[in-house]
């Protein structure tokens, strides 16, 4: 008996500790994690691009030049693309009514003139876009932040009404949401109304332009660690997308690129390396950008893309497969279709169709036959010297075969 009691206690004894040294490895096993781990948020959490340049330089510089760094901007005279000058600074609605892009000592404005009288003076303080299709701007009302009526259209290079305004009469308490904010800038801070729809924003809490944070996460622990330990090569507290699963590499782009998706959570809280689905309703992404065979080519590159064979195919295809994230790559046809013959043998029987073999060079241009420009229902705006509305031009991102206007794989 005393035995058994003896050999009972051995093995509950020796339980415990088998226990307790898993719990306590499990312990250092998470300490070790959480050392690499981005633990703040909020705008602490943020250095902005200029930090990121004091040992990033050429990447920063290269970055500068994308349309990520310039899609938000202060509206200083540099960064508007419009003209100021007399006789090439107006948008009318109607003979009597018109708004003029004025210069004066304050700054740059959009002023409303009835029957040649001034009714109302909006300030630019933000540009948004960048310019590749047009650019629209920002009017700053103590913390809250509106959508100004006239927009820059580039391809016609003149000023327009901006997009989904009316263009008979002219509009100016448009809102600009934290929404509209989570993709043309970095971060910014809400001040009033909900955590999930604020009011404002505070203007010295806001980072503008799509910046090295929106991809790596908020850099500030990073910064601090490596300036404690400059001989440290490994980078601390911070994200490389490339380690992140397939799915978490798309969701970065996601976050901007998939239309109109519904947020669960409020903005800014979703950073690079969590799971876009805890965040946003994801379940129409596909279904608005193939919705009745029907495709509108701005905003939901990601539902696109997610529709087509291409990437059903494939187990690795991501965004970055074909766009470098710290180059202006824009138009450049040639690179782009080199990273589509990367994945298709240009030797193989089934590439060999009666039309391929029609095309002269054509590993050379495959983007204009199975990704065109389309015209967008997104962004359509309205001219001085036309009736009808101009759509812009966009990059479909359905990789497909295109004949007749019809979409087939």
């Amino acid at each position: 008996m005393r035995f058994r009691i003896k050999y009972h206690r051995a093995f509950v004894i020796t339980g415990i500790f088998t226990m307790l040294v898993f719990v306590f490895a499990q312990c250092i096993n998470n300490t070790g994690k959480k050392k690499n781990t981005i633990t703040q948020n909020g705008f602490e959490a943020y250095v902005g691009n200029e930090k990121c340049a004091g040992c990033h330089k050429d990447i920063y510089e290269q970055h500068l030049k994308t349309a990520h760094h310039l899609t938000s901007l202060p509206a200083q005279e540099k960064n508007i693309n419009g003209s100021f000058e007399k006789g090439k600074n107006r948008f009318s609605y109607s003979p009597f009514l018109n708004i003029k892009m004025e210069k004066r000592d304050s700054g740059f404005y959009q002023v409303i003139y009835f029957n040649n009288e001034e009714k109302m003076a909006m300030r630019f303080n933000i540009t948004v876009g960048s310019g590749t299709m047009g650019q629209s701007y920002i009017e700053k009302r103590g913390n809250r932040y509106y959508q100004m009526p006239v927009t820059f259209f580039t391809a016609a290079h003149q000023w327009s009404n901006s997009p989904g305004f009316p263009n008979d009469k002219v509009l100016t308490d448009r809102p600009i949401t934290a929404r509209c904010l989570e993709c043309h800038a970095t971060y910014a801070q809400g001040e009033g109304g909900t955590e999930m729809e604020p009011a404002g924003f505070a203007a010295d809490r806001m980072i503008l332009g799509v910046g090295c944070e929106k991809c790596h996460g908020p850099a500030a622990q990073h910064v601090e660690y490596h300036t404690a330990h400059e001989n440290e090569k490994l980078a601390k507290f911070i994200v490389n997308p490339a380690s992140l699963s397939r799915q978490q590499q798309l969701d970065v782009c996601g976050l901007c690129h998939s239309g109109k998706i519904q947020k669960t959570k409020a903005s800014f809280t979703f950073t690079a390396g969590k799971n876009l689905s805890d965040f946003f309703d994801e379940k129409i992404i596909i279904d608005k950008a193939m919705q009745s065979g029907e495709v509108e080519v701005h905003g939901n590159q990601y539902g696109l893309l997610q529709a087509s064979k291409c990437f059903k195919q494939s187990t690795t295809l991501t965004c970055n497969t074909c766009h470098g994230a710290h180059q202006n790559e824009r138009r450049n046809m040639q690179l782009f279709s080199n990273r589509c013959i990367s994945c298709h043998n240009t030797n193989a029987e089934s590439f060999k169709t009666v039309t391929h073999k029609q095309v002269v060079n054509i590993s050379k241009n495959c983007i204009d036959c199975h990704m065109p420009q389309q015209e967008s229902k997104a962004i359509s705006v309205y001219l001085d010297d036309r009736k009808n509305p101009v759509a812009s031009l966009i990059r479909s991102h359905y990789i497909g075969i295109y004949g007749n206007k019809k979409l087939t794989e």
